[in-house]
C-alpha cells in the first residue's frame, strides 16, 4: 500500500515507480487519488469550521439563557441546525421527542 503522504508530496516519484513495474494502467489513479484526497481534506476543513461556528453559537445561547433571555434568535437556530445536519448527516436528530 502506498502512503498518502508520499502521493501528496511526491506524485512524480510514485508514477515513476509504477512505470518501472510496467503497470501503466494505474498511472491515472495517482492523480485521481491526489484529487480525492484534496477534496476530502477540504470537506473536513469545512466541517470543522461549521462545528466551530455551532459551538460558538451554543456558547452564546448558553450565556443568553444564563442572563434570563430564554428565547434564541431565529438566526442562531438556523445556523445551529445546519451545522448539526452537516456533522451528522446519516443519524436522526436525537433531540426531537418521540411524539414528533
Amino acid at each position: 500500500m502506498i502512503d498518502i503522504n508520499l502521493i501528496r508530496t511526491n506524485p512524480d516519484l510514485v508514477k515513476e515507480n509504477i512505470k518501472k513495474k510496467f503497470q501503466d494502467k494505474k498511472l491515472p489513479l495517482v492523480d485521481e487519488v491526489a484529487q480525492l484526497d484534496a477534496k476530502r481534506r477540504a470537506l473536513i476543513a469545512e466541517g470543522d469550521a461549521l462545528r466551530a461556528a455551532r459551538n460558538s453559537l451554543s456558547k452564546q445561547v448558553g450565556m443568553l439563557m444564563k442572563q434570563g433571555n430564554k428565547r434564541r434568535p431565529k438566526r442562531s437556530r438556523r445556523r445551529s441546525s445546519r451545522t448539526r445536519s452537516v456533522s451528522r448527516p446519516s443519524k436522526r436528530n436525537p433531540r426531537k421527542s418521540k411524539g414528533n
